[in-house]
C-alpha cells in the first residue's frame, strides 16, 4: 500500500519560516510513517522505519543509484566514503578508523582533552570583558576548526587561510538561489578546490616522512586493507572537516540555547560536570545538529511499513523526527538529561554512523561545561535566535548571550 502525503507538511518543514521549531510538523509527518511525495520521492519519519532503513543493505548511499541522480558540488573530486556503499565504503572506513579511534588508536580523543580545554578556555578568555557574546562566532565556530587543524597537521601559519576556505564552503551549504548571489556558490566551489589542493600538498609532503598527525598516519600506513591513495586521503580529510565542523558547531550552539531555556539544567551542569556526558546524548536526541539525510537510493524494490519503495527512488530520512517519536521515547518533547535507553538517531546509525561522533561529543561536553562554569549569569538576547537556512544541518547562525544578568 502506498500513501501519498499532502506535500505541504514537508514543504513547510523545508521552508525557512519553520526553522526555529519544526517539531510540530514532524509530528504531522509521523502520522504517515512512509509517504510518497508528488515528485516520486519518499519521506520516512518514524523511529522504527528509520532504524530499519539505516541498517538495510538494499538502501544505497551512492548517488549513482538514484533513478534521477542529483548534481554534486564536488563532481570532479573523489567521493568520501560516506557517499559509497560496501565493499568500498567498508574498506575506506576501516582504514580511516585505524587512526581515528578504537581499537587501534583508543586514546586519540581522550588524549586531546587538555588541548580541547585550553582551546575553549582561550576563546572564553577573549570574551571576558564583553557584556554580550555570540556563542557561534566567539566559540562554537572557531573551536572545531582549531581542533581539526591540530588533528590533520595543518601548520599554524596556514590556519587563517584554511579557516577562510572552511568559511566559504560552509557558507555555500546554505546557498539559496532565490536570494543569494551566484558568487556565494562559486566561492564555495573554489574553496573546495583550494582545500583539496592544499590538503593534497600536505599529504605529498608526508610520504616517507611520518609525523604524528592524521594525514601522515594515513599516508604512511600499510594496514591489512593496504594504503589509501592520496585522493582518498584528501576526501577523508574533507569529510572529517566539513561534516564534522558544522555538526559540532550546531551541537554546541543548540546545547547552549537549550540550557538557557532550561536554567535548572544549566545550574546542574555547573555543579555536576559529570552530567555533561548524558546531557550531550540527550541534546543529540532533543536538538540534534543533523535533522535530515536528504537522500538515500533504493537498490531494488523494498517494502517499509507496508509501502513499496521502487528501485532507484529517492528516500529522505527525517532523523530528528525519529528521535522525537513517542512510540520509541517516553515524553519525547521534554528535555531530560537523565533519560535512560537513549538510542537516538543524532549521529545516524548502521554502517554510516558518524565516524567523528566521539570527537564531536567530547568537544561539546567540554565546551558546554566550560561555558556554564565561566559565563557570568548568561541570558538569551533573542529567543528564538536567527537560524541558518539549511533544514538539513539545523542550528542558529548567531546566538547572542548577555553576561552579568543582562
Amino acid at each position: 500500500m502506498t500513501t501519498i502525503q499532502r506535500p505541504d507538511t514537508l514543504h513547510r518543514i523545508l521552508d525557512y519560516a519553520s526553522r526555529a521549531d519544526p517539531y510540530p510538523l514532524y509530528a504531522e509527518l509521523r502520522r504517515t510513517p512512509v509517504a510518497r511525495q508528488e515528485d516520486g520521492s519518499y519521506v520516512v519519519s518514524t523511529y522504527r522505519e528509520l532504524a530499519d532503513l539505516l541498517h538495510n543493505p538494499h538502501v544505497s548511499s551512492d548517488v549513482r543509484n538514484l533513478a534521477h541522480p542529483m548534481p554534486s558540488m564536488d563532481a570532479d573530486a573523489t567521493p568520501a566514503f560516506i557517499n559509497m556503499d560496501p565493499p568500498e565504503h567498508d574498506r575506506l572506513r576501516r582504514m580511516a578508523m585505524r587512526h581515528f579511534g578504537p581499537p587501534h588508536t583508543p586514546g586519540l580523543v581522550d588524549g586531546l582533552d587538555p588541548f580541547l580545554t585550553a582551546t575553549v578556555g582561550g576563546l572564553i578568555d577573549d570574551c571576558a570583558e564583553k557584556e554580550r557574546i555570540d556563542v557561534v562566532d566567539d566559540l562554537a565556530y572557531p573551536f572545531p576548526v582549531t581542533v581539526i587543524c591540530r588533528l590533520l597537521g595543518v601548520p599554524r601559519e596556514d590556519e587563517p587561510k584554511f579557516r577562510g576556505w572552511v568559511n566559504d564552503v560552509i557558507d555555500s551549504i546554505d546557498y539559496n538561489p532565490a536570494v543569494d548571489p551566484k558568487e556565494k556558490l562559486e566561492r564555495g566551489r573554489q574553496a573546495r578546490r583550494d582545500l583539496r589542493e592544499f590538503l593534497g600538498g600536505l599529504v605529498a609532503e608526508r610520504h616517507g616522512r611520518p609525523t604524528d598527525d592524521l594525514l601522515s598516519r594515513l599516508a604512511n600506513d600499510d594496514g591489512p586493507d593496504g594504503r589509501m591513495t592520496d585522493d582518498e586521503i584528501v576526501a577523508t580529510a574533507n569529510l572529517l572537516l566539513i561534516a564534522g565542523h558544522e555538526t559540532t558547531v550546531n551541537l554546541i550552539t543548540n546545547g547552549m540555547l537549550t540550557m538557557l531555556r532550561y536554567p535548572e539544567v544549566l545550574r546542574r551542569l555547573r555543579d555536576e560536570p559529570e552530567l555533561a556526558v548524558p546531557l550531550v546524548e540527550e541534546l543529540l536526541r532533543y536538538e540534534p545538529p543533523v535533522h535530515i539525510i536528504p537522500w538515500r537510493a533504493a537498490y531494488s524494490d523494498i517494502t517499509v511499513a507496508d509501502t513499496v519503495i521502487p528501485k532507484g527512488s529517492q528516500i529522505m530520512l527525517m532523523l530528528a523526527s525519529g528521535s522525537r517519536d513517542p512510540d520509541r521515547f517516553r515524553d519525547p518533547d521534554r528535555f531530560d538529561p537523565d533519560r535512560r535507553d537513549n538510542q537516538h538517531l543524532g549521529f545516524g546509525s548502521g554502517i554510516h554512523l558518524c565516524f567523528g561522533g566521539p570527537l564531536a561529543r567530547r568537544e561539546a561536553q567540554i565546551a558546554l561545561t566550560e561555558l556554564v562554569r565561566r559565563l557570568d549569569h548568561p541570558s538569551l538576547v533573542a529567543d528564538p535566535p536567527p537560524y541558518r537556512r539549511s533544514p538539513v544541518l539545523r542550528g542558529p547562525i548567531h546566538l547572542d548571550v548577555e553576561q552579568n544578568g543582562g
